[in-house]
C-alpha cells in the first residue's frame, strides 16, 4: 500500500483528512527523497512543540485558525495565509481554533 495520495485523482484538501478530539493528524500528500506535502488536522488547543528542521517548509492553512511561531516570533494566520518557516530555525505551532494545514518540506543538497 502506498504512502502517497493516488496520482491522477482529483482531491480536496479540507476532504482529505478530518478533525479528531483531542488530537493531530496527519496524512502523506507525497513522500519522496527530495521532500515532502503532508496535510495535517489539529483540534482546538493541540500544536507541535518547538522544534527545528534542516529544510525550510511552507505551511498553507486550508481551514481554521493557527499560531505559527518562529524564532519567538508570533504569527497569526488563517484559512488562504502561508508562511515559510527557514531551516534551522526554532519554530512551533498551536491551534487557535481547529485547523487544517498543507505543509510542504523542500530539502537541500
Amino acid at each position: 500500500m502506498s504512502n502517497e495520495f493516488e496520482k491522477g485523482k482529483l482531491f480536496s484538501y479540507n476532504d482529505s483528512i478530518a478533525y479528531s478530539d483531542n488530537a493531530v493528524v496527519s496524512k502523506h500528500i507525497l513522500k519522496k527523497e527530495t521532500g515532502n506535502i503532508s496535510i495535517f488536522a489539529f483540534d482546538k488547543g493541540e500544536g507541535l512543540s518547538e522544534h527545528t528542521a534542516p529544510f525550510d517548509a511552507v505551511v498553507s492553512i486550508v481551514d481554521g485558525k493557527a499560531d505559527v511561531k518562529i524564532d519567538g516570533v508570533s504569527h497569526v494566520l488563517e484559512a488562504g495565509e502561508n508562511i515559510i518557516m527557514p531551516a534551522n530555525i526554532p519554530h512551533a505551532l498551536q491551534a487557535i481554533e481547529k485547523f487544517k494545514m498543507v505543509l510542504t518540506m523542500i530539502k537541500s543538497n
